[in-house]
């Protein structure tokens, strides 16, 4: 198997609100859109962020304890401190203040107005570790 690109699907109650966080906060840019869908993408990666309202044909969401409970965005950056002081100043719903993990990563969440959790996360070896790649 070859990966040549990822897209995360989300479903949204407002796309319009999670695409301007996304553009506004994130810097990914509208490629795409449609009735009840938008296609987002940075120019930095390949990785794209499909929003899409609730599809009747899909089954129901399942319930904590039941199935995936929990899903959260994780993008890797350069500068964590950076990105988290930015974000502050733009008023983004930063949850808090950066975390540092034994392993070397560095990391903090934010939330978009449906609630979407996105984790910035920067990888910084402890002395003498092999550099994450």
């Amino acid at each position: 198997m070859n990966v040549v690109a990822t897209k995360v699907s989300l479903t949204v109650e407002d796309i319009g609100a999670s695409s301007r966080f996304f553009t506004t906060h994130l810097g990914f840019r509208e490629v795409e859109s449609g009735d009840g869908y938008v296609c987002l993408r940075r120019d930095d990666t390949s990785v794209e962020i499909a929003l899409s309202e609730r599809d009747p044909e899909l089954p129901p969401r399942p319930r904590r304890g039941q199935g995936l409970a929990d899903l959260v965005v994780t993008l890797t950056v350069t500068d964590v401190v950076a990105e988290h002081a930015r974000l502050r100043r733009e008023g983004a719903a930063v949850s808090g203040r950066i975390q540092h993990e034994p392993w070397g990563e560095q990391l903090f969440r934010l939330v978009d107005p449906n609630g979407v959790v996105v984790q910035l996360t920067e990888w910084v070896p402890p002395a003498g570790a092999p550099e994450y790649r």
